[in-house]
This record gives structure tokens, C-alpha cells and sequence, in this order.
């Protein structure tokens, strides 16, 4: 079982709200598997990596754990959680079906700014595969898809949906090497495509196939890192 380090202190800015902060990088750094799951999260640690009370701490905490991305034993550990497989196939199954509908919505109502958008998104993500960065490349396509969200008028949807995608998108760090990152650009593109032409059926046909690998890796996951798998 490993443990967070504590190393150089985080900076937080002091004019927002603190415990949101936290909660946003110990986020990140569990998506990205930097906090691989099983790792204990000190409480204690993390007040001096931050430089502050137990409050936002362990509020912080609170939130995580209700993402189910910590696992918290009372009087003996904080762990960041394993990947639970059935979690996982449910909100692929709630993000398929949310998606497919905003894409070909999108596509039935296309606009040059709707097309522009997406572009200078998956530009983004297309910069980060090409750097082979894995953590920005993730949250540039994360971005692309909250595009879709925004556009679509979907952003009531998009909070609730984060918030139980933290099993999916461990997965799916895991998946990346096997999926390849220029797959993803390259159907993030035919997406924007069938948009752009005002297809609904294309649009749909590239959003479906874009999320169709990381569930179909699933044995391969278990198979490879099953200390990682509830």
C-alpha cells in the first residue's frame, strides 16, 4: 500500500474557496492514476501540503468519497477506491445514451459557431496526443465533451454525470496506450463532421464508436492490473 508523499507545498488561491480546490486537484491526480487506487490519503499530510486546517481537509474528503473516488474507514484509513467494473458499465451506459442524443441534436441544428467550437476543442486534445501527455491530453478531451454539454444545452446534466464517471475515467486512463490517442482525435473529428454536415446518423455512428473501446478492454484491465480493480 503506498502513501502521498509530503513534498513541496500546494499553492491554493486564497481569494476562492478552499476546500473546492482541493478537491479539484486530488481529483485530477486520481484520474490520471498519479494517486493509483489502494494509495492512503493522510490526512495529516494533507494539511501541511496545503497549509491548513483539518476543516477544509476533510471536507475536501467528503466530497471525494461521495464521488466514490476515496474510500474512508473510520479510525484507520483513507484510500483513494478501486475501479468498480459495474459502476463503470452503468455510466458508460448514462454517457452513451446522454451523448449520442446531444450529438445528433447538435447535427439537426448545426451552427458555424457550434463547428468552431469543437474544432478549437479537439485542437486541444490533438496538441496533448501529440505530446504524449496523458493527464492534459484527458482533460482537454474532457473539455471537448463538456463542449458538446454546453452546446447542446445539456449543462444541468454534465455536474451529475462528473460526478459518477470516476470509475469510467480511471478506466479509461488505463485503456489510452491500447485505444491510441490519435483514434480518439480522429473520431472526435468524424464527429464534428457529421455535425458540420447536419447528419445526425454520422454524428451518432462516430460519438457511438468513439466510446466503444473502453468497455470492451475490460478483461484485459482485470487481467493486468487487478490490484487496481474492486
Amino acid at each position: 500500500m503506498t502513501s502521498l508523499a509530503s513534498k513541496n507545498r500546494v499553492q491554493l488561491d486564497r481569494t476562492r474557496q478552499i476546500a473546492p480546490q482541493i478537491v479539484e486537484y486530488l481529483r485530477e491526480r486520481i484520474l490520471a492514476l498519479e494517486l493509483a487506487p489502494g494509495t492512503t490519503l493522510s490526512r495529516t499530510t494533507l494539511q501541511q501540503q496545503f497549509g491548513l486546517s483539518q476543516t477544509p481537509v476533510r471536507d475536501a474528503l467528503i466530497k471525494l468519497e461521495e464521488e466514490g473516488l476515496i474510500t474512508v474507514y473510520p479510525q484507520y484509513a483513507t484510500l483513494v477506491s478501486r475501479i468498480n467494473l459495474d459502476l463503470a458499465r452503468q455510466t458508460h451506459f448514462m454517457r452513451r445514451a446522454i451523448e449520442t442524443d446531444a450529438v445528433r441534436h447538435l447535427a439537426e441544428h448545426s451552427t458555424p459557431e457550434i463547428v468552431h467550437d469543437l474544432r478549437k476543442a479537439n485542437d486541444e486534445v490533438a496538441l496533448h496526443a501529440d505530446r504524449k501527455d496523458y493527464s492534459q491530453f484527458l482533460i482537454a478531451d474532457r473539455q471537448f465533451h463538456y463542449t458538446i454539454f454546453y452546446h447542446a444545452k445539456l449543462l444541468e446534466l454534465w455536474p451529475i454525470l462528473r460526478r459518477h464517471s470516476g470509475h469510467l475515467d480511471r478506466l479509461r486512463r488505463l485503456n489510452l496506450p491500447n485505444i491510441g490517442m490519435d483514434r480518439v482525435v480522429r473520431l472526435h473529428g468524424e464527429i464534428i463532421d457529421g455535425i458540420a454536415a447536419g447528419s445526425p446518423d454520422e454524428a451518432g455512428r462516430a460519438l457511438r464508436e468513439h466510446l466503444s473501446k473502453t468497455l470492451a478492454m475490460l478483461d484485459w484491465v482485470a487481467e493486468n492490473y487487478p490490484e487496481y480493480i474492486e
